[in-house]
């Protein structure tokens, strides 16, 4: 962008903030190139939803801001928002104040909402939409941390776009939203969209970003900053909720695979074992020696899992999660999930209400 670079002052969120008499009118950063001194910061506006992801942030936020300090130059700046300026709380308890989404989206660059096991309360969730939406709208990148993907879904800005969430969320996301494509992979970058599966993942995208701006050496001595060994692209996939294949044989992991992709309409053992190209005695013996318990019992823990997840994260019914994972019976259902996880699923369910409202 034409003009001289703007002053650049610590802000009481911890980020950066631009002094100017008018706000900075963007509506995207220019073209990426590898030059190594901006004009101007690149702004990131860090969205926080309620019970955000503490780990997610720092992750998102440490390398922008090692880049500066390594290279003794304000590349990036960052503000922590909320819908109207109040504290927003993390998951693991600690308040962090923020700004006005209204008085740092005019100066951003990038806007991420970073999301949480509730992303938003109810109440405040049309804000946060409205927010986002202004965002596209001037042409801002947008993304998400975590489970912030449900409301970049929800308010149609993942239309036509890849998107990931975490492992966990997945499941849920992919009910909720069937035509949108879900990957994966620890993070997606699409276009002017970037969602990212949380965690440390958080951490490789914004490397990669760096990485694009300023070159790899960069991003790798950043990434060294924080002992981070491997910067992972956008291709890696995330682990959680799958095996580790590398230490299981074959023929278990093939009939893992199976079974995970048969959560709806479970296959009986025979077919399992078939499509693993194992015998069923075979199979019954490695579920024994690696998990000491039968296939059976592993494929239907599987499934409850997985019904657990989409009582947390999703609005479905009681019923249609219970089909959606293979049983016909509401009540067989919950006999098995309360000997399971020691709960109702029903007792589940208003918990997590309750705690949505709060």
């Amino acid at each position: 962008m034409a003009g001289a670079a703007p002053a650049v002052r610590q802000n009481t969120d911890g980020g950066q903030g631009i002094e100017g008499e008018q706000p900075i009118k963007r509506h995207a950063i220019p073209a990426v190139t590898r030059h190594l001194q901006p004009a101007e910061p690149t702004v990131f506006t860090f969205l926080l939803g309620h019970d955000f992801s503490m780990m997610s942030l720092a992750s998102a936020i440490e390398p922008l801001r090692s880049y500066n300090r390594l290279y003794e130059t304000p590349a990036f700046a960052w503000h922590l928002a909320s819908l109207s300026g109040e504290s927003v709380t993390a998951a693991n308890g600690i308040p962090f104040p923020t700004r006005a989404i209204n008085d740092v989206l005019p100066a951003s660059h990038y806007l991420f909402i970073c999301g949480g096991e509730r992303v938003v309360a109810p109440q405040f969730e049309l804000g946060y939409l409205k927010a986002m939406r202004q965002a596209a709208r001037a042409g801002l990148f947008v993304g998400s941390l975590s489970t912030g993907t449900f409301l970049l879904a929800k308010c149609g800005l993942l239309k036509g776009y890849r998107c990931t969430i975490h492992w966990e969320s997945r499941t849920a996301f992919e009910e909720a939203y069937p035509d949108i494509e879900c990957t994966r992979k620890v993070y997606e970058i699409d276009r002017g969209r970037l969602t990212c599966s949380g965690g440390t993942a958080a951490m490789d995208m914004m490397l990669n970003l760096i990485a694009e701006r300023y070159g790899d050496d960069r991003a790798t001595a950043v990434a060294d900053q924080f002992h981070h060994e491997r910067i992972r692209s956008d291709a890696d996939e995330q682990r959680g909720g799958r095996p580790n294949h590398a230490v299981i044989p074959e023929p278990l992991s093939a009939a893992i695979a199976v079974m995970q992709a048969h959560i709806e309409d479970p296959m009986p053992l025979p077919d399992v074992a078939e499509l693993a190209r194992v015998g069923a005695r075979q199979l019954e013996r490695l579920f024994a020696h690696h998990f000491a318990k039968t296939p059976q019992r592993y494929y239907l823990e599987l499934r409850l899992e997985q019904a657990r997840e989409m009582l947390i994260y999703s609005d479905l019914s009681i019923i249609d999660v219970a089909v959606s994972v293979g049983f016909s019976s509401t009540s067989h259902f919950a006999g098995w999930f309360r000997k399971i996880f020691g709960v109702l699923p029903s007792d589940m369910r208003r918990v997590r209400r309750a705690k949505r409202h709060l």
